[in-house]
């Protein structure tokens, strides 16, 4: 891969950057111990994708509404229902969510020599929150709330490309998700690498299962920035 003629890396935000699953297991555990429900961490989260693609499929609801419906879901599988405190959990939990350990000085590396976007689906102030603890001033930051839809859909990518002014084959974009970063992202000319993080769900993660294979295939954002180094 020529990183030469990137002018901008992007990036997935939940599970590339930010180690989601270590708040979405306890959060729902959390939910599930009370009703005597033990499923595997793996369970939990090819579960958690499964409703959460199907909650971000239909017409658009804030970032907040799609986790109470994935709790509301997660009640109905294991057959109780999710009182206000626990619908509520997902999402209040968000803001607690911790980088991975190599993120932050991965990303000072790269914001050196690119500018840095974060393409997630999320609400803007769910994010601002977040942001605080990633350590980089990102040059762009497109936001489910802002397209009005959530990836996979290709709006949320042609809404990055318009608002960072450049062309497809600029952009380099980073995702621990083939099914919501990849897949898209690819139909669009966007050339992309995937962020093949440690899970629970090993290859998968807390997202929808999908075919696909992305130009570049890194363990971390900390492998991805020492081969832009040297591209």
């Amino acid at each position: 891969m020529d990183f030469a003629r990137f002018t901008t890396i992007s990036f997935d935000c939940y599970g590339t950057l930010i180690d989601w699953e270590s708040g979405i297991l306890p959060a729902l555990r959390a939910v599930l111990n009370r009703q005597r429900q033990n499923p595997s961490d793996a369970a939990i989260l090819e579960l958690y994708g499964e409703f959460e693609a199907e909650a971000e499929a239909g017409p658009y609801q804030s970032y907040r509404k799609v986790l109470e419906s994935v709790v509301q879901r997660f009640g109905k599988h294991f057959g109780f229902t999710p009182a206000p405190d626990e619908l509520r959990s997902l999402h209040e939990s968000v803001p607690s969510w911790r980088p991975f350990p190599d993120t932050v000085s991965a990303l000072q590396q790269l914001q050196k020599r690119y500018q840095l976007a974060v393409i997630s689906n999320i609400d803007d102030d769910l994010f601002a929150e977040t942001r605080k603890h990633l350590g980089v001033p990102f040059d762009f930051v497109i936001t489910a709330q802002q397209a009005r839809s959530y990836k996979p859909s290709v709006n949320n990518f042609q809404l990055a490309l318009r608002t960072m002014g450049i062309a497809p084959d600029r952009l380099l974009h980073a995702a621990q998700s083939i099914y919501h970063d990849v897949v898209p992202a690819q139909s669009l000319g966007i050339a992309t690498a995937w962020v093949n993080r440690k899970s629970a769900r090993p290859g998968v993660g807390a997202v929808r299962a999908a075919a696909g294979r992305a130009d570049l295939e890194v363990p971390d954002v900390a492998n991805l920035a020492a081969i832009a180094g040297e591209g």
